[in-house]
């Protein structure tokens, strides 16, 4: 933002001190006027919809995450009816998993974007742990289905988050709009501002509205790996001990 302020202020500058004598700069043509009001006008219906799209993915991100982690929070609890030594295993493979989840997964998805095979086996296992299980009785038998349920539920939030810990904007969209904001902040220049601090102002304020709202589209654009990224809240508020 300070860079892009800087840099019109400099063009500016430049451009009055290399202005010819004659040049009148206290009119500009109405169809300059015009076609800058209209460019910036569809500029911003870009710059919004490019941030709420991107917002979205990373919204949709992080109710994988909450989705991911409530059905092995619900596996975890509804195996209180199953013997003991089988409790106590699928508890203990769903803590395994959440811990490297939390603790391993979660910083090769930020640094690399992609998933872990360790966490994919370890998922393995709690499947085959409840899918393997034979009831012994009517009770167990009722919570059987439920149970396999949440694993299907948890094996897919975890593909929805493998899909989402890339980029989500095309390289084109990229290209329109970096392109639209060097014409939007240029078309400031075609209409003569001077030097007043005024017009200095308002057009560093302007570009680094630009800016920053390019800064925002990008920070969004990847769910999982820049500064407003979706959190791991879900898995430790379930699970308190995943961190340890």
């Amino acid at each position: 933002m300070l860079a892009a302020c800087v840099v019109v202020v400099i063009i500016t500058v430049v451009r009055h001190r290399r202005a010819s004598d004659d040049e009148d700069i206290t009119e500009t043509p109405d169809v300059i006027e015009y076609m800058t009001m209209w460019i910036g006008v569809v500029y911003a219906i870009v710059l919004g919809l490019a941030i709420a799209g991107v917002w979205e993915a990373r919204s949709a991100a992080q109710d994988h995450v909450q989705t991911e982690a409530v059905a092995l929070h619900e596996i975890s609890e509804r195996v209180r009816v199953y013997p003991p030594d089988i409790r106590d295993r699928i508890r203990e493979d769903v803590n395994a998993y959440v811990g490297h989840v939390v603790t391993t997964e979660w910083k090769v998805m930020a640094d690399r974007g992609e998933m872990t095979e360790r966490g994919a086996e370890l998922l393995d296992r709690v499947r085959a742990d409840v899918t393997d299980y034979e009831p012994q009785s009517d009770f167990e038998a009722q919570a059987y289905q439920p149970l396999v349920d949440q694993v299907t539920a948890a094996d897919q939030a975890r593909i929805a988050r493998a899909e989402s810990t890339g980029a989500t904007m095309p390289g084109v969209v990229w290209f329109g709009l970096i392109t639209g904001g060097v014409v939007t902040v240029g078309m400031v220049f075609a209409l003569q501002i001077r030097r007043t601090p005024r017009e200095l102002i308002l057009a560093g304020l302007f570009s680094a509205l630009i800016a920053f709202l390019l800064f925002l589209i990008w920070d969004f654009d990847a769910p999982f790996s820049r500064g407003v990224a979706a959190s791991t809240d879900p898995f430790v508020n379930l699970f308190p001990g995943a961190k340890d």
